[in-house]
């Protein structure tokens, strides 16, 4: 993945010209609330700075969402000085100088200035010590970047070199590598998240020491971990990002690997598996639902893989795999804690994403009946459709404007009221057992009769027709 530099937001543009470790020129945007925490801990008699991602993302024109602070007085200090200021806290991680104050909703994590020490659960410190200054406070973080502090009338404090190295498009943690992911291997997958969010390349040995370490990620939580992926797989840069750091990936999502230079021998295909792939990220919106199935669609192909001589030539075929995706996918999803939504709406969509379907009102009410009536699946169905197209040969691009050209007939079908569920039919079971007809399975089968009947246009949604539709179903 090569080095794309950051491009840092024009507020930040003194930063530029500015010593590399104190630069007091620059002024960046900070949410007022977050002005008024610096100037409490500061009328108490404490030193405050704004530190890590918010500054991060402020020089780089990036909402700043959640604003950490870190202080030089001991937390019962800040709680107290905050309390007398009308602020509610929260004692989130006392045992480790972090407290959570509140004002009119909004939240702002305190930490006291600390020097961590050993993390034997590969996790958390197991004691930490009050540091001197927010130099030292700095040095104990994970990459250059996040080492960052500012305060609006003292400028920004960067130690390690984390403009620099944004500047160059590069992220490199502070210090040595391998300890700092042996303190907390989560680290590993937020450098690689931060890859794919921001475009950086990972510095060689920084990379390194993730390959070497990747092993260590057998010690984080599962919620971590999935979290981390669903950030990384959302990622504006996912397509580098995923290509450069999949050998680490593979640590947690082992089906990546036969993936990787599985090769497409076929006239539609000059990707391998894992690069068409990470195209059909790159070509998805960027939802969970949507960068999921994208991930998954096609990772039944190295398993169903055969070749075919024709004509003269071997042409590979992948027939099976969009069944062989989705059961890939659902047992990734139990390993990992998915939310019950997305176990639910991935599957059908990965095991359905190869299906044809003719750009006919007919063919659309029929596959939103496969899809359960749920337009929005159809509607991320259309997405992967067209990701898919983009990602494949050159000329299948035009395909994906048969996607969308399904897209707004759905939109069709669903202005013109059309039925393609059961529900929607104008007559229900107790209609179809009032005809004679015993509650049972005949009555389904009826009612599908009825149903494939209105969705192929053969009958209208209306009552009478429907039940003397039913009567000859029943007759027959």
């Amino acid at each position: 993945m090569s080095a794309r530099p950051f491009a840092l937001s024009d507020e930040a543009a003194p930063v530029r010209d500015a010593s590399p470790r104190t630069r007091a020129e620059a002024s960046l945007p900070l949410p007022t609330r977050a002005r008024e925490a610096l100037a409490i801990i500061e009328a108490a008699g404490g030193e405050a700075w704004c530190v890590g991602g918010c500054v991060r993302d402020a020089l780089l024109g990036r909402p700043v969402h959640d604003v950490d602070i870190a202080a030089s007085l001991p937390w019962p200090v800040t709680q107290a000085a905050f309390r007398e200021a009308g602020w509610s806290t929260v004692e989130t991680g006392v045992a480790h100088g972090t407290l959570t104050v509140i004002s009119e909703g909004e939240p702002f994590e305190i930490t006291t200035y600390r020097c961590d020490g050993t993390y034997s659960d590969g996790r958390h410190p197991d004691a930490v010590t009050p540091a001197a200054t927010i130099q030292e406070d700095l040095r104990r973080r994970d990459f250059t970047i996040n080492a960052l502090a500012y305060h609006p009338e003292r400028g920004i404090i960067d130690p390690f070199g984390g403009i620099a190295d944004m500047e160059a498009g590069l992220l490199r943690c502070v210090g040595d590598p391998a300890t700092r992911f042996e303190e907390d291997a989560l680290r590993i997958l937020r450098g690689c998240r931060f890859a794919s969010q921001l475009g950086c390349a990972i510095e060689p040995a920084t990379f390194e020491a993730m390959v070497a370490s990747k092993y260590l990620l057998q010690k984080v939580s599962g919620e971590r971990v999935y979290h981390e992926l669903e950030r990384f797989f959302c990622g504006e840069y996912v397509h580098d990002a995923l290509m450069a750091t999949v050998d680490v990936l593979a640590f947690v999502l082992p089906e990546l690997v036969a993936m990787k230079g599985c090769p497409q021998v076929t006239p539609y295909h000059i990707y391998d598996v894992l690069e068409h792939t990470a195209f059909v990220l790159q070509h998805t919106p960027p939802t969970p639902l949507g960068r999921w199935v994208a991930l998954f669609h096609d990772m039944g192909k190295p398993a169903a893989a055969f070749f075919e001589e024709r004509d003269g030539r071997s042409v590979e075929h992948f027939y099976g795999h969009p069944w062989i995706s989705a059961n890939l996918a659902e047992g990734i999803m139990h390993r990992l804690p998915f939310p019950a939504w997305l176990r639910r709406d991935v599957p059908p969509l990965v095991h359905r994403h190869d299906d044809e379907v003719a750009p006919t009102p007919r063919a659309v009410r029929r596959a939103l009946a496969r899809l359960g009536g749920r337009a929005d699946l159809f509607e991320a169905l259309c997405d992967i459709k067209r990701a898919d197209a983009l990602s494949q040969a050159p000329f299948c691009a035009p395909r994906a404007e048969g996607a969308e050209r399904l897209r707004e007939l759905l939109h069709e079908v669903l202005a013109a009221g059309d039925a393609f569920t059961m529900k929607q039919l104008a007559i229900g079971g107790d209609d179809v057992m009032a005809l004679g007809v015993e509650a049972g399975p005949e009555v389904g089968r009826i009612l599908q009769a009825c149903l494939d009947a209105v969705i192929d246009g053969t009958l209208p949604n209306e009552r009478a027709a429907l039940l003397a539709f039913a009567r000859e179903q029943r007759d027959a």
